[in-house]
């Protein structure tokens, strides 16, 4: 048996190497800073006090003690009423004189009667319980408002960014190859 010489070929495969760390990245983001500044409201209110007035002038004119001149022209608006009076007592005085069939002493029992009579004039105003007039005016309030304020004022920080990189180292671990070995031949025979 006559053997066929075989050639052998081996491969071997490449291989990579990869170390890798990963990056490191921090972020800080500082706080912004904020300035508020107010101005307070202003609230005025002035109330101005209110006006009472009070009339007394009928209650003292029914008292008597009224306008002299309100009263004077009462009394005047009066007298021929008064006056009349006057001549009609006159006149029973006279008559109870001349009536002598009437017993007793006319001159005593008149001159009794006219100790207490006197003529009235009637100078005092009207009684009434509303004789007293009372006016209140009240006023309104003056109010003036002052608005306020409210400034802010806002300063924004930028952030903190921080990056560290990461490692990446590529080489060849293994690097690929073929490998011929040819067979022994025997030349010699």
């Amino acid at each position: 048996m006559v053997s066929i010489p075989q050639l052998q070929i081996r491969q071997q495969y490449g291989r990579i190497g990869i170390d890798a760390d990963p990056g490191r990245q921090s972020i800080e983001q500082p706080k912004a800073e904020v300035q508020i500044r107010t101005t307070p409201a202003k609230l005025d209110i002035h109330s101005p006090q209110g006006e009472l007035e009070i009339d007394q002038s009928r209650a003292w004119d029914a008292l008597g003690k009224g306008n002299i001149l309100e009263s004077m022209q009462r009394i005047y608006s009066q007298a021929h009423e008064i006056l009349l009076q006057g001549i009609a007592h006159r006149v029973e005085y006279g008559n109870r004189l001349a009536d002598i069939s009437k017993p007793g002493n006319p001159i005593a029992d008149n001159a009794e009667q006219e100790a207490y009579h006197f003529p009235e004039f009637d100078y005092y105003g009207p009684a009434s319980m509303d004789n007293v007039d009372i006016r209140y005016t009240a006023h309104k309030p003056e109010i003036q408002v002052t608005e306020g304020r409210v400034d802010i004022n806002v300063i924004p920080h930028k952030p903190i960014i921080e990056y560290t990189r990461g490692k990446l180292d590529i080489y060849m671990q293994q690097y690929p190859k073929v490998e011929y070995i040819p067979p022994i031949i025997d030349t010699v025979r």
